[in-house]
């Protein structure tokens, strides 16, 4: 085969986390389960990771066959993964993403603990960004508008059952004080 020429393809990300600044877990997502099949093995990819970036001050590192780009904070480290021939520009637009919104989520106090005390927030989050593999939102604000929706903006006909039964409680609490 001279010229590999590979099929575009729109599963751009490998993965997503979001490390301490020990290198601990806090959240992580992978989406291709040939690259990482095993806890195990994304455990030990996220340490030598860690290890390769947490001294370092550039934003992109070539790590295993994969391009990772990242972004760190005052006691977090931000990654993004896509593989070796993905975009750089690409996976940066989704770092930033997700950096973003973290940050308009948590009030730009973006640390450890404030992210354990919000991680269902930040989790659907980066669901929002990336589904599967595949970018759905680089827009910050647009992520941060869909993940703190209040029930009292959403129509009835769009709302759980169970929204409803709280948005109810909540009036009649209220109609009942006055």
């Amino acid at each position: 085969m001279e010229g590999l020429l590979l099929e575009p393809t729109l599963y751009t990300v490998k993965g997503m986390a979001i490390l301490d600044n020990d290198g601990n877990r806090i959240l992580a997502k992978y989406y291709d389960k040939n690259v990482f099949a095993t806890a195990k093995e994304q455990k030990t990819f996220e340490k030598n990771l860690f290890n390769k970036t947490h001294r370092a001050n550039a934003e992109i590192i070539m790590l295993d066959g994969l391009t990772c780009v990242y972004r760190s904070n005052v006691d977090l480290f931000f990654y993004v993964m896509g593989s070796s021939h993905e975009n750089e520009l690409i996976l940066m637009s989704v770092l930033n993403c997700l950096y973003d919104a973290v940050s308009q989520i948590l009030r730009k106090n973006v640390e450890k603990r404030v992210v354990f005390d919000n991680l269902d927030i930040v989790m659907l989050a980066m669901d929002e960004i990336c589904d599967g593999g595949i970018i759905m939102e680089a827009d910050s604000s647009a992520v941060v508008q869909r993940v703190a929706l209040r029930t009292d903006d959403i129509p009835l006909g769009e709302q759980t059952v169970a929204q409803v039964l709280q948005s109810a409680k909540e009036q009649l609490k209220w109609s009942l004080l006055k």
